[in-house]
């Protein structure tokens, strides 16, 4: 988060490419865009077994939505000796809402997507008449929306929603024999996932632009697991690794949020 000048956003913000077995979850990059008529094809097997590894059938098809809160670490790509942490809250709410914010010491940033709409909004922290605040573009919507949706699936019922999930065979990470399978969304928002193939439970996650997700320790809710903490790797802008790291102390599912939650707020609000 930069404390300093309030910026045009160009791009999305980097604690946004994980998913809720990994914050199918977070790297973020999403407006509307046409989904092609596609064939359904069959359901990799290795999908029965991920969400099995996750929870009952039952808990996993009821969320409605998910609540994220805890703390946002996120490493200086010039420095390795410097950081920053801020409180983080995210929510995800069945369709396609979604909501992020970061409260930094200096600047709070909030990044909101509504159905085909996506905003950012900054703020400082002492002085919250002193905000700026952008639409985003088309490109980052649809990251948002493809975040949104696989946060909320736990890998099934995609296809649906017009994203090919296809296995691509077999692959051995950390030792782990591995099924990997690509969760495509579109050319420039692919999830290539490794599944312990004994298991089903997710060990890694590489994007189309080769970010990676980690997940780590467990939180377990209404009997579905949950990570404890997700680190996850993107270039920013400069080409620069990037890397965040995100733990949660409490995730809540179910609740009902208002949709004024995830609306622009008027360019009249303080």
């Amino acid at each position: 988060m930069n404390p300093g000048a309030f910026l045009a956003v160009k791009d999305p913000p980097t604690f946004q490419s994980m998913t809720p077995s990994s914050l199918r979850l977070f790297p973020l990059a999403c407006a509307a865009f046409v989904l092609t008529s596609v064939a359904i094809a069959a359901e990799p097997a290795i999908i029965a077994k991920a969400r099995a590894f996750l929870g009952p059938e039952a808990a996993l098809s009821g969320v409605t939505s998910i609540h994220y809160t805890g703390t946002l670490i996120t490493a200086d790509p010039t420095d390795a000796t410097k950081s920053s942490t801020a409180p983080i809250d995210i929510i995800f709410q069945k369709p396609d809402q979604q909501r992020i914010q970061a409260n930094g010491p200096r600047i709070i940033e909030i990044t909101a997507l509504d159905g085909y709409d996506a905003w950012q909004r900054q703020q400082e922290t002492a002085d919250p008449t002193k905000w700026q605040q952008t639409l985003l573009g088309a490109e980052q919507i649809k990251r948002l929306r493809a975040n949104t949706l696989e946060n909320l699936s736990f890998f099934r019922g995609l296809e649906a929603r017009g994203v090919k999930v296809e296995e691509k065979g077999s692959a051995s990470f950390d030792g782990v024999d591995c099924v990997k399978v690509a969760f495509t969304h579109g050319p420039a928002i692919i999830f290539y996932r490794y599944f312990d193939k004994a298991t089903g439970r997710l060990v890694f996650t590489e994007t189309e632009a080769g970010g990676t997700i980690r997940e780590s320790g467990e939180l377990r809710v209404n009997g579905i697991r949950f990570p404890k903490t997700i680190v996850t790797t993107t270039k920013n802008a400069a080409g620069q690794l990037q890397t965040v790291n995100i733990t949660f102390e409490k995730i809540t599912l179910n609740e009902t949020f208002p949709a004024s939650l995830f609306s622009p707020p008027t360019l009249l609000s303080k």
